[in-house]
């Protein structure tokens, strides 16, 4: 059995299972404390419930202005020996929650590594779409996907309307 809770402090202490994985973005405490402290209602865990063993955590967080006003998924991870069963999509379901009930955001997005097509063709089936197209989002090295699913506040699904170029990430700042 699984159980979903808020991520806490003494989590960081305990994630290196989930972490320490070669798909899984890692950042420095101070990020991780930062998301914690600015968006306490962002930041969820998986846990075995009978062990208390982290098996995947989110991280995110409410951003941009009119209607550009988002939930963002910054981290999503799972644990190797817990993938596929589903923990995934429980994780992003709470943060779309989280985005429409107490932030009443437009819309989720994300970013996801170009050459990552496993979890690109994940999104696809949870609804999200390929927004535009980061050149040299990771490092100056590698594209990303910036992927986005519409909430209800978005009535018109603009959102998810697919722009026609690709962008720098400097001009990420902009929206």
């Amino acid at each position: 059995m699984t159980t979903y809770r808020i991520f806490t402090c003494n989590d960081l202490l305990n994630f290196n299972n989930v972490n320490l994985d070669v798909l899984t973005e890692t950042y420095n405490l101070g990020f991780y404390l930062q998301y914690l402290v600015k968006w306490p209602d962002y930041n969820y865990v998986s846990e075995a419930a009978n062990s208390k063993r982290m098996m995947g955590y989110i991280f995110g967080k409410a951003e941009g202005k009119g209607d550009f006003w988002h939930g963002h998924v910054t981290a999503v991870t799972v644990a190797p020996e817990y993938r596929r069963l589903g923990m995934a999509k429980q994780l992003m379901n709470i943060l779309e929650t989280v985005s429409e009930k107490i932030y009443n955001t437009y819309f989720v997005d994300l970013f996801v590594r170009k050459s990552n097509n496993v979890a690109i063709n994940m999104y696809k089936q949870f609804g999200y779409v390929i927004y535009r197209r980061v050149e040299g989002y990771y490092s100056g090295e590698e594209d990303a996907y910036d992927m986005h699913k519409a909430l209800p506040r978005d009535k018109t699904n603009k959102s998810m309307i697919p722009m026609t170029r690709s962008i720098k990430p400097h001009e990420l700042e902009n929206d």
